[in-house]
């Protein structure tokens, strides 16, 4: 969806939808909405008075205007909430919304207003503002129907989307904003699709090929480790719990080089299990095909890198994918085996299931030779954090204080909420083995945080955070700039941490 800045008053436009959004609780209306109430004969201002459209966060009231007072065929009234609880998630919600009404209108073309940026221009600027609507739209506009038949009746995003702002300053900055959303919301929605294309297409090799388009369409240096070059290098780990698998499993790497040729690499590290059956560990076979989702954290790696080579950022960036599937075969790793990982540590598998430690383990070995100046991981990891933390956030351990709080604040500002957990050195007994230097499953106490522990014994003296989310990775499709299935979380949340770092 293409969205611009039109330098135009709202009551001089012509649309076939006009999206404006009301504080709750506020009777009087200001600014350009207000214009519209007079042109409308106070349509709107009726409609709050009566109680009919009271602004609470996600109403929708669609009006039409009286025969030849607006240029706008419908306006659409979309309640952002009270004026102390607006916030930039908020307006992102508001442009879920507002595109989701256009999808069941039909219209090709739909304008909005930002006058609430304006209410509230002391806590959020037009440039935020700007971009927070633009990322609303856009991912709210998502659709996934490559491998359905094409349906003339079926809904389709706009084409275009316009933010309606006069006074040039604000536009311009507002236009700064568009810019930035609209490659994060479609590097965000690339990322979806990747994580909703069943395993037999989005396989370890197709993951890989979609790296090497990245590389060439961003000047990007793509290496592909396949199974001969890992034997090669004792990734025994990533091997293990490829060997149940015809599928070749693959170690993508994308290197973009913005910054200083001495400065150390940013590195995003994300587990890319194709399809996850748990192995002889066998997963129950109720929801089993949402197993494809097993490679949600790679799939936020390629599409971050995608983002960061459009922007051209000024920094050093490496995006790293181990990939294979977890399958039952006569070759596959059983609990009891012991595995010698590329770092040197052996693992006993206690579990089968606890597979994405595995790939990631010989992964954060292997990226220790670009001496990063820090790594963020993000990985499906276990379903001990859904029942921590819900839908709701990621959970987010490391070893660096700072670099949490960092991600933290990066998850906030895009509205993917991560929480920290805690990582006290009694939960790593958890994990001790008598057979091996470690085991891949410390239980189902405090699984998440034994499994960042897990992690932790392969990570180098760099400064490190992991994200595990589980529970946000895929979902149903309730929230407004959300479809069913594939969210492309945390792609806005790497792209955001690495802007922090480049500016």
């Amino acid at each position: 969806m293409d969205i611009s800045v039109a330098r135009v008053d709202c009551t001089e436009y012509e649309t076939p939808l006009l999206v404006a959004k009301i504080l709750e609780g506020e009777d009087a209306l200001v600014g350009p909405v207000a214009k519209l109430d007079e042109r409308m004969g106070g349509l709107i201002g009726e409609v709050v008075r009566r109680g009919d459209f009271r602004g609470k966060e996600g109403q929708t009231l669609l009006l039409y205007p009286p025969s030849g007072a607006l240029p706008a065929e419908r306006v659409l009234l979309v309640g952002v909430g009270k004026r102390e609880d607006l916030d930039l998630e908020r307006m992102r919600r508001a442009g879920g919304v507002a595109v989701r009404e256009a999808m069941k209108l039909r219209v090709e073309r739909f304008a909005s207003l930002l006058h609430h940026a304006e209410l509230v221009s002391d806590r959020i600027s037009a440039r935020a503002a700007g971009r927070a609507a633009a990322e609303g739209a856009i991912l709210g506009a998502y659709l996934f129907d490559e491998l359905k038949a094409k349906d003339p009746e079926a809904a389709s995003a706009p084409g275009a989307m316009a933010i309606l702002e006069k006074v040039e300053a604000k536009a311009a900055e507002i236009e700064a904003g568009v810019r930035l959303a609209t490659v994060l919301a479609n590097a965000e929605n690339f990322a979806r699709t990747l994580g909703n294309l069943p395993g037999n297409v989005a396989t370890p090799g197709y993951l890989a090929d979609t790296a090497r388009k990245i590389g060439g369409e961003f000047g990007m240096t793509v290496d592909v480790l396949g199974r001969a070059e890992m034997e090669a290098e004792g990734m025994g780990a990533l091997l293990g719990v490829a060997a149940g698998s015809v599928q070749e499993p693959k170690l993508i790497v994308l290197e973009h080089r913005g910054g200083e040729k001495d400065q150390k690499p940013l590195v995003l590290l994300g587990k890319g299990l194709t399809f996850d059956a748990g192995g002889i560990s066998i997963k129950p076979a109720a929801g089993m095909e949402e197993m494809k989702f097993d490679m949600c954290g790679g799939a936020a790696v390629l599409g971050a890198m995608r983002a960061i080579g459009e922007l051209k950022l000024p920094v050093n960036v490496v995006g790293i994918v181990p990939s294979s599937e977890n399958l039952l075969g006569g070759a596959a790793m059983k609990p009891g085996d012991i595995l010698r990982s590329l770092s040197g540590k052996t693992i006993e598998v206690v579990n089968t299931d606890a597979e994405g430690r595995l790939i990631l383990a010989d992964a954060l070995a292997y990226l220790r030779r670009f001496d990063p100046a820090a790594v963020v991981d993000a990985a499906t990891l276990t379903g001990a954090c859904v029942i921590a933390l819900g839908h709701q956030a990621s959970a987010v351990l490391g070893n660096d204080e700072a670099l949490i709080e960092e991600v933290r604040a990066a998850g906030d500002r895009v509205g993917e909420r991560v929480w920290p957990l805690p990582m006290y050195p009694e939960y790593r007994e958890q994990i001790r083995s008598e057979y091996a230097d470690v085991k891949n499953s410390g239980g189902r106490p405090a699984g998440t945080i034994t499994a960042a522990w897990f992690l932790r014994e392969f990570v180098g003296d760099f400064p490190w955070a992991h994200l595990d989310i589980a529970g946000t990775a895929y979902g149903d499709g309730k929230h407004p700039y959300l479809a069913r299935g594939s969210t492309g979380v945390p792609t806005r949340l790497f792209v955001e941490w690495v802007l922090s770092r480049a500016t």
